[in-house]
């Protein structure tokens, strides 16, 4: 059968060339297709809880590329004369393509029933997806590892190392490439699994870390296998950092509060020598109360603290403290109550400029 679609497609040129652009077009029009697709068949908009998109624009692209493979060896590879096809040096070739292709294939959708199946739900917005648990991950990867030794056995076999020395000699050097590199790839992944099953940080969680030498506030949006990534509160980008890195750092988890009051936030401000305490105070307390009036996500059933902090040569430095639980908008309402004290401070006639003196010294010329 092999021989006469083999002699079909020589006679046939134009046949040939066709299908030849239609692979080429489905593998551009991939993303499309699949988009349109899966909008069609889906009653509601896509949760992230579904197999991504990405995953099936692979899946069609693979099919298309090993059936052009498939063609170019009928056409110009497979002679007339078809002796033991099983030992040709093209069907071995895409036999071993077929079989990294359905590992690949195989081993995303075990990932992807794991993660339904021990995940947790994550609901954002309107939209629920799945988050990898320790289970779904360490799952994975165990699956990940078996579906990737029964593809080397495979591989190996189809390419006719069929004796035990030529057989383990293969899979040796596999195993040596992956001892050589395992510094690169193995502390994170076990930083990772780490990470999921003490439960260090959460998706949705924010912390505080330091990044060169600045401290960043971040949203942790998702830990995958080597990396974990991070939006950023500040100017609202995403930053990928390694597992093991992330371990490595002192992190401060806004999300999880030391008491039921929430985060304890604390805003210093210098002010002159000259105002009383029952000035600032009152300032401080007008300010709040404008907070409470703007409706700033500030636990308003705590009094404000207001403290003393130093007392210098050039300013006399206070300190405010307030409770939030809203720590997703930590930035932004920090910003909004120091308006609020601005505010305040023009209504009391107080400076909020930071004071400072000038030494004048004199030198003598003999």
């Amino acid at each position: 059968m092999i021989h006469n679609i083999s002699e079909y497609l020589a006679n046939h040129g134009e046949l040939y060339y066709t299908l030849l652009v239609i692979n080429s077009a489905l593998i551009v029009l991939a993303p499309w297709l699949i988009r349109s697709v899966l909008g069609r068949l889906r009653k509601e908009p896509r949760g992230e809880a579904d197999l991504p998109e990405n995953f099936w624009v692979n899946v069609l692209r693979g099919l298309n590329v090993l059936l052009i493979v498939m063609l170019g060896y009928l056409r110009f590879f497979l002679s007339n004369e078809v002796r033991g096809v099983t030992d040709n040096f093209g069907v071995k070739v895409v036999s071993i393509l077929l079989v990294v292709y359905l590992s690949y294939l195989v081993a995303n959708l075990f990932s992807w029933v794991m993660l339904r199946r021990f995940g947790k739900l994550i609901q954002t917005g309107s939209k629920h997806r799945y988050a990898d648990s320790y289970a779904s991950r360490i799952l994975s990867l165990f699956g990940a590892v078996f579906i990737s030794i029964i593809a080397v056995i495979g591989i190996v076999d189809i390419a006719g190392f069929g004796g035990l020395l030529e057989a383990g000699g293969a899979i040796g050097i596999i195993g040596v490439m992956l001892a050589l590199t395992q510094g690169s790839w193995a502390p994170d992944i076990i930083s990772g699994l780490i990470i999921l099953n003490t439960k260090l940080l959460n998706e949705r969680d924010v912390i505080r870390i330091q990044e060169n030498g600045e401290e960043l506030y971040a949203v942790v949006h998702r830990t995958r296998a080597f990396h974990t990534e991070l939006l950023s509160l500040v100017d609202n980008h995403r930053l990928m950092m390694r597992n093991s890195r992330l371990r490595d750092q002192t992190v401060h988890n806004l999300s999880k509060f030391a008491s039921a009051k929430g985060v304890r936030e604390n805003l210093r401000f210098k002010l002159g020598h000259g105002l009383m305490p029952q000035e600032v105070r009152a300032m401080f307390n007008q300010a709040f109360e404008l907070a409470q009036t703007e409706g700033l996500p500030i636990e308003f059933q705590h009094t404000l603290e207001i403290r003393l902090q130093d007392v210098g040569d050039h300013a006399v430095e206070w300190s405010i403290h307030y409770y939030t639980k809203d720590v997703s908008t930590l930035i932004a309402t920090r910003q909004a109550f120091r308006e609020q004290v601005l505010t305040a401070a023009t209504a009391h006639s107080i400076d909020l400029s930071t004071p400072f003196t000038v030494s004048h010294s004199s030198t003598s010329i003999a």
